[in-house]
């Protein structure tokens, strides 16, 4: 699994922090996404996958 995102996209709403804190933190100056883990275990995809999906700005691609 891998996990991408579009700086562009991000509207740092935070509900990928709030999903999963440790593959998701927020940018401190404009609270966008930074992404923790490109390749994270198995035991984070569902949470992976749930951030992706909560996303408002879709700025976020698991594959």
């Amino acid at each position: 699994m891998r996990i991408s995102v579009d700086q562009n996209k991000c509207c740092g709403s935070g509900m990928c922090v709030l999903t999963d804190p440790d593959l998701f933190d927020q940018n401190d100056e404009d609270g966008t996404v930074v992404l923790l883990v490109e390749e994270p275990d198995a035991a984070h995809e569902a949470t992976a996958k749930e951030a992706a999906g909560l996303c408002p700005a879709g700025a976020i691609t698991v594959s």
